[in-house]
């Protein structure tokens, strides 16, 4: 499994995604630059978490303009899998692959801790290692990462099983720990419609390894691994039975 983990001005996780995927894990992850035009040989793409840019303009607004999304753009279309993390979800957002917007906490503060979340279903490309109704810890560090929409882009959200990780609590993010940065629904975590884009604030490549204290964020590189592994069986030529043999 080759995961291609972009890396643009101002990006500060890319290490750690390469660290997760690859030390940890045992996976290849592969460092692709903003102003390459092509991806290269790979299974998903790593949108990391960082301040792009600086984030200037908004956060992810001049990432999508640089070389390497219309290859990203390209292979999202073709099914190829994306995920999104903190910055990388901004930046999914502004370039349309995924619907809403993040914008500023409602505290005006940026956060920086340990959230609890609720794996909402685990029938998805990036949940599958987890249960549905898993309550999973994963650290956010950000200022903008409340997750705005049209009423009518969020109840299809929901209708249509989308919304992948919520931050626990009540919807109405009544509890500290249950809607940091006031997100509409508690969302943290959202796919496109056919499943293969996901964007999510909080950081699973930083709860990988017990060293760092947790691994509740294992499961969502797994789960990619093991959705990329059942695909390839499905398209396998299947051998011809017994029965076509004359």
């Amino acid at each position: 499994m080759i995961f291609a983990v972009i890396t643009f001005p101002g990006s500060n996780c890319d290490r750690d995604c390469h660290d997760a995927i690859g030390r940890v894990l045992g996976y290849t992850a592969r460092s692709v630059f903003h102003k390459e035009r092509a991806l290269g040989s790979c299974d998903a793409v790593v949108i990391p978490g960082g301040f792009s840019y600086g984030d200037y303009l908004r956060a992810g607004a001049l990432a999508k303009l640089s070389p390497i999304m219309d290859d990203i753009c390209r292979f999202a279309d073709s099914g190829g899998l994306v995920i999104g993390i903190c910055n990388g979800f901004q930046i999914l957002c502004e370039a349309g692959l995924l619907p809403g917007a993040l914008i500023r906490n409602q505290s005006l503060r940026f956060i920086s801790r340990m959230v609890t979340l609720t794996v909402e279903t685990n029938r998805s490309a990036f949940t599958s290692a987890y249960m549905t109704g898993q309550r999973i810890q994963i650290p956010i560090a950000h200022g903008e990462g409340c997750y705005v929409a049209e009423p009518s882009v969020v109840e299809q959200l929901e209708r249509e099983g989308r919304v992948l990780f919520r931050y626990s609590g009540t919807i109405r993010g009544d509890e500290p720990d249950g809607n940091p940065n006031g997100s509409i629904n508690s969302i943290a975590a959202i796919v496109n419609a056919r499943g293969n884009v996901l964007g999510m604030m909080p950081h699973p490549e930083r709860v990988c390894d017990p060293l760092l204290g947790g691994t509740d964020g294992q499961g969502v590189f797994l789960s990619m691994v093991s959705y990329r592994s059942r695909s390839r069986q499905e398209s396998a030529p299947m051998a011809p039975s017994s029965a076509d043999d004359s």
